[in-house]
């Protein structure tokens, strides 16, 4: 029985095995009658592996841990507490002129003592209470002997500075200097033992790097937020230093003044404005790039203000369309739209439509590469220019002056009775000085079609056009004869010269009829 059980046994697997051997033998046979069947059909074609596309594929990098690098530059950062005094007409600016001079028995005397505001007669009669009002900002040390860098915009305006470290310690500052066109300010306190301090990143950031904010938002001092660098370069209208980091690492109020750090713990930017309908965070926020505030700082703290170069002329960039409409190949360098009275620019013998290429060799492509290379060098300091004008290429050498303080803007007025004269392919009516009623050389712009080509290039009412295609013009008949003679010549657009209160620019206006 045991010896017929194992060949039974035996025998079982043998002819499974064997039932197995012939449908696999079946499978195969049909496979190849398939594949001879397809071959008779059409033939087999193999793509090589190298000829296929494929999807780019990046490796996963970990997940960063950033305790490590909080730990280290937390005690870095402090909260800056700025204290202001109220002035006098401030503290009256929000009373009707009617309560201003009130009687010592009015009802409401009581309500404006408990608040500390002047009026009536008690005002006459003894000096006002001095007010203040705080504010709070982010900052951090660059230095063991107690430097601290925040914002401009923070101390602006203040008298007294409290710096308040990550441990609670509250240390009076001292405003060492700012500078307003940067946005940047530095502090000093003094203390018995030396600060830990963090230094400026000798990198920029790339694109998609993480970055590390520590602020004071919302009063909320040594709060930590992460994400990484958006975009650089940015452009938000904030002057001759708009080269911003734009970050994603959440930032709100309060954090204003205080750094973005590199994952090595290197500041990368001093964070500086947020973009927010609400004035809380939405992932869009700016920062100063280190490679600026290192220099800027370094002015500060060596005599408490920044001296720049200055030109001495207004300009704008070379445009498509007005590369055109001058006959130039490119749009490399930029173009000077005013040169300003008894300025550098003046003396060097600089006129309007000359397009500025090279300072000292280097490239500037664009008003602010040229302002910021100017203003980089410090007065007195000769240049050589190298510029485009009239279709040659001349250097001449320029001595830098010292840039003045900004001068308010000043608005153009127009006349609404003023006898008109329509320029039909610009979309704009133009009067002469005399007809508008304005005291300015040139022709007013009266009215502007907001379907046209005019106001797509941001013509408004009130622009004095001086010249068109490099001629001056004084009448309306002037401007509608140049802008004949520009589509005659085939030109695509003609350009205008144009001037809003105290700006002048270039502007070229597409030609209708031009040549394609």
């Amino acid at each position: 029985m045991k010896l017929t059980k194992n060949t039974n046994s035996n025998v079982v697997s043998l002819s499974a095995a064997k039932t197995t051997s012939k449908r696999r033998s079946r499978l195969l046979n049909g496979t190849m009658a398939l594949a001879i069947a397809g071959a008779m059909v059409a033939p087999l074609t193999l793509v090589p592996a190298s000829a296929q596309a494929e999807p780019v594929r990046v490796k996963a990098p970990a997940m960063p841990n950033f305790v490590g690098l909080v730990d280290a530059v937390r005690p870095t950062v402090v909260s800056v507490r700025v204290r202001s005094e109220v002035k006098e007409d401030d503290r009256m600016s929000g009373i009707p002129p009617m309560f201003r001079d009130m009687p010592e028995d009015h009802p409401l005397q009581k309500f404006f003592r408990e608040f500390g505001i002047p009026h009536g007669e008690s005002q006459q009669k003894k000096a006002p209470r001095k007010r203040f009002d705080q504010s709070q900002g982010s900052g951090f040390f660059i230095s063991d002997d107690g430097f601290v860098v925040t914002n401009e915009h923070v101390v602006n305006g203040g008298t007294e500075f409290t710096i308040v470290t990550s441990e609670g310690d509250e240390l009076e500052a001292t405003l060492v200097g700012s500078d307003k066109r940067s946005d940047l300010a530095l502090l000093k306190v003094e203390g018995k033992e030396k600060f830990q301090y963090v230094a400026f990143a000798e990198e920029a950031p790339l694109v998609g790097e993480w970055v590390v904010a520590v602020g004071n938002p919302f009063g909320l001092g040594g709060t930590v937020t992460s994400g990484i660098v958006s975009a650089r370069g940015r452009d938000i209208g904030a002057g001759i230093y708009d080269d911003f980091l734009q970050i994603d690492a959440s930032v709100n109020r309060g954090n204003s003044g205080g750094p973005a750090f590199n994952v090595k713990g290197e500041v990368v930017g001093v964070n500086s404005a947020i973009v927010s309908p609400s004035g809380g965070n939405v992932g869009i926020a700016f920062a100063i790039p280190a490679q600026t505030a290192k220099k800027i700082i370094s002015d500060l703290k060596e005599d408490g203000s920044v001296t720049r170069g200055w030109l001495g002329v207004q300009i704008q960039p070379v445009t498509k369309d007005i590369a055109e409409s001058l006959g130039l190949d490119s749009e490399n360098g930029t173009l000077v739209a005013e040169v300003q009275g008894d300025t550098p620019a003046k003396a060097a013998g600089f006129q309007a439509g000359d397009i500025i290429l090279k300072v000292n060799d280097e490239e500037v492509n664009g008003p602010r590469e040229l302002a910021k290379v100017i203003a980089g060098y410090s007065p007195n300091t000769e240049v050589e220019i190298t510029y485009w004008r009239n279709g040659d290429i001349d250097t001449t050498t320029v001595k830098l002056g010292a840039i003045p303080e900004e001068k308010n803007q000043a608005s153009a007025t127009k006349s609404k009775d003023a006898n008109t004269a329509l320029v039909d392919s610009l979309g704009i009516e133009l009067a002469t000085a005399e007809q508008a009623g304005a005291d300015v050389e040139g022709v007013v712009v009266t009215q502007v079609d907001p379907d046209g080509p005019a106001a797509d290039k941001g013509i408004t009412p009130g622009s004095v056009i001086t010249e068109v295609a490099g001629i001056k013009v004084v009448t309306p008949t002037d401007v509608a004869e140049q802008v004949e003679k520009a589509r005659e010549q085939g030109r695509k657009a003609v350009l205008l010269r144009v001037t809003r209160g105290d700006n002048t620019l270039f502007v070229a206006i597409p030609l209708e009829n031009g040549d394609n």
